[in-house]
């Protein structure tokens, strides 16, 4: 593998590579799923939820490992049998310095459970291909839990462009039922007063 820096998309293809490599199922959210479904926007990160087998652990640590990234298997293994806050594994491009976040399927978690059902398969066109992407509905909800929690105003943009570009095509249902149970119900009040 070439030590030069990649592009987002370049890094993103590497990923996808040591997940089929290691058998892994996955879900691409963030700023690549927007790409999709809203306005696309530049990123220097990749957000990537993954159902991760222990079985797996090993190959995906080496899969990563050929393609210049470090997550120890050991690590992997921590992360997963600690119940904690929602931290993701960092898989980090040592020429780049790109950065993939992979968040961690985990029992009780019923919305990314759902999401992960609920994933599209969208054709990028190359160099990407038919990748997996959250739902709108689902990137729409992350993009709320993350305003919340961190106020950036691009999770609201992201949220507007969506709801611009897929309203008549939205299944508000489903959405309104998780704002409900994750109590997010003035965040979106908000974001709908805005885009009105």
């Amino acid at each position: 593998m070439s030590d030069q820096p990649l592009n987002i998309t370049e890094f993103l293809q590497l990923i996808l590579e040591a997940l089929e490599s290691a058998g892994v199922d996955y879900l691409i959210g963030g700023a690549i799923a927007e790409w999709a479904w809203g306005e696309p926007r530049a990123t220097q990160d990749l957000d990537i939820v993954i159902n991760l087998p222990v079985k797996a652990v090993g190959k995906f640590s080496r899969e990563l490992e050929k393609r210049n990234m470090l997550v120890p298997a050991d690590i992997i293994l921590d992360t997963m049998m600690e119940d904690r806050a929602d931290i993701p594994l960092n898989a980090i491009h040592m020429y780049s310095g790109l950065k993939a976040d992979l968040y961690l399927m985990r029992d009780g978690d019923m919305l990314r459970q759902s999401a992960f059902q609920r994933r599209v398969m969208v054709d990028y066109g190359p160099p990407i291909g038919n990748v997996y992407v959250h739902s709108p509905e689902d990137l729409i909800l992350y993009k709320l839990m993350y305003l919340g929690l961190s106020g950036q105003p691009k999770h609201a943009r992201d949220i507007a462009a969506i709801l611009r570009a897929k309203k008549d095509q939205l299944d508000f249902g489903y959405i309104e039922e998780w704002i409900t149970r994750l109590g997010l119900g003035s965040v979106w009040k908000e974001i709908l007063d805005n885009i009105a």
